[in-house]
């Protein structure tokens, strides 16, 4: 008996090696700006040239400005280290012949995000990228990860990447949610549970019956933070809606098509599988979740109390007397008494159509709080900003007050010109809230575009009704 994960990587296994570890074939490679030059730099040097040149997809993303406009290019980017990272893609796209989403090009947008929607992204796969968010294609029952620049180099130069098999979860969401509870909040509540080291070592394949119930899309926010519970692989076994997610999407031939459809039926973990930790989750009873400290780990309910150090054993209690002190929280008992300056909505966590509408929902008719100075939206992708102004959902999010930006991972890292300045605090559907990761000194609160669109509205984090 079988784990889907098992399957997959049986799959795929080309030999094993001395050291333990073995070479795994990889059908698909994604590439960005950030951690390719020192890849193709490498190849330059030692006279090699892509394996396979088709299973390569690039795009710029994370050092792209958000406020391009039409007559944009590589050239125009200020940040001189933005700019020779992405002029540097092109070069290299071109150079090597690899397929690229280029900054004008109106399907340009963050990888894990025009992946899936382009058709790239298929059940079945092995998937890599030089992004530890790659396990966000899992949700259409991939095995997909991220990999290191070195990592980069060896995929582009031999299709296989040395990896060490993980070990196998089990975790099953089951029940309803209750109104204005996303998978958002559900991934972040499971974070809260077992941790950000309780997946480390493991793949966790997501199941159960609310997996069941919601889309393609919210599987894909759900598969992208089993980074944060510190898993390398996050993965949900196709079914009905994964088929018909592909077949909306994809640009392979029908009669390829449908062959491969009745594999991909089949592609799930067997009945008595063994899975190495398995876990429950009733999701029935979890509310809105916000992060109040610097970890996805640290989150309650949006109307619990935050932590004190004293709630905590001397272990954990300087942990938590630190991410106190860098959030700026002194004597505030809940996060309702927190007042924020920014909001973003966005990434590779919160960026598809799906998200953008149940934020516009919320901001439908109102105005941005007085005390936010900035509220932005960032499409995933330049697929989703079209869909997204054809359904008007600018014109409501620009009439409330936000700005409506360019495809890119925007302030979700501050490598770009999105970025916190210190000491703000930012309702943001990102995926994490180190310390500086959206700007030097700058304060973020992870939680759903729901939330993030009471925020702003409300200027602070109160009952989503």
């Amino acid at each position: 008996m079988k784990t889907l994960y098992d399957k997959l990587w049986e799959e795929h296994h080309v030999t094993q090696l001395d050291s333990g570890e073995s070479l795994l074939y990889i059908d698909r490679h994604y590439l960005h700006e950030v951690t390719s030059p020192q890849a193709f730099e490498g190849l330059s040097k030692k006279n090699l040239k892509p394996w396979r040149l088709e299973a390569n997809i690039a795009t710029p993303d994370h050092n792209v400005p958000t406020t391009r406009g039409d007559d944009f290019d590589s050239e125009k980017i200020k940040d001189e280290i933005s700019k020779i990272q992405v002029v540097e893609l092109d070069k290299n796209c071109n150079t090597f012949g690899i397929k690229q989403f280029d900054i004008k090009s109106t399907k340009q947008g963050i990888v894990h995000v025009i992946g899936p929607e382009l058709g790239y992204t298929l059940p079945g796969m092995t998937i890599v990228c030089g992004d530890s968010h790659t396990s966000t294609h899992g949700a259409l029952g991939c095995l997909a990860m991220g990999i290191g620049t070195s990592e980069v180099e060896h995929v582009l130069a031999t299709q296989c990447l040395k990896v060490s098999k993980l070990k196998n979860m089990l975790v099953k969401f089951e029940g309803t949610p209750a109104e204005n509870v996303s998978s958002k909040d559900i991934v972040l509540f499971f974070i809260g549970q077992i941790g950000t080291a309780g997946g480390t070592g493991y793949a966790i394949e997501f199941a159960g019956s609310y997996i069941e119930q919601i889309s393609i899309e919210s599987r894909m926010t759900i598969c992208n933070m089993a980074i944060e519970a510190g898993a390398k692989v996050g993965l949900v076994a196709p079914d009905d809606k994964t088929i018909n997610y592909v077949r909306k999407n994809s640009f392979i031939d029908k009669e390829i098509l449908f062959k491969a459809e009745e594999y991909w039926s089949d592609l799930k973990s067997d009945k008595n599988a063994y899975f190495e930790k398995e876990l429950t989750i009733d999701i029935s009873k979890i509310k809105p979740q916000v992060t109040w400290g610097t970890s996805p780990e640290m989150v309650v309910n949006f109307d619990d109390d935050i932590p004190r150090t004293s709630d905590y054993s001397e272990k954990n209690k300087k942990n938590i007397e630190l991410a106190r002190h860098y959030m700026g929280i002194k004597d505030e008992s809940k996060l309702s008494d927190l007042v924020f300056d920014k909001v973003f909505i966005g990434s590779c966590t919160n960026s598809r159509i799906e998200d953008l509408r149940q934020a516009a929902e919320i901001v439908k008719g109102k105005s941005v709080a007085d005390n936010i100075s900035e509220a932005i939206v960032v499409p995933g992708s330049g697929m989703v900003k079209e869909q997204a102004e054809l359904e008007g959902l600018d014109k409501i999010f620009t009439e409330a007050g936000f700005i409506w930006r360019d495809p890119g991972c925007s302030m979700c890292l501050g490598m770009n010109p999105d970025q916190l300045k210190p000491y703000e605090r930012c309702a943001s559907t990102s995926n994490r809230n180190f310390e500086g990761r959206q700007g030097y000194l700058g304060r973020t609160h992870l939680m759903s575009p729901v939330m993030a669109a009471f925020t702003a509205i409300n200027g602070t984090i109160g009952e989503p009704l």
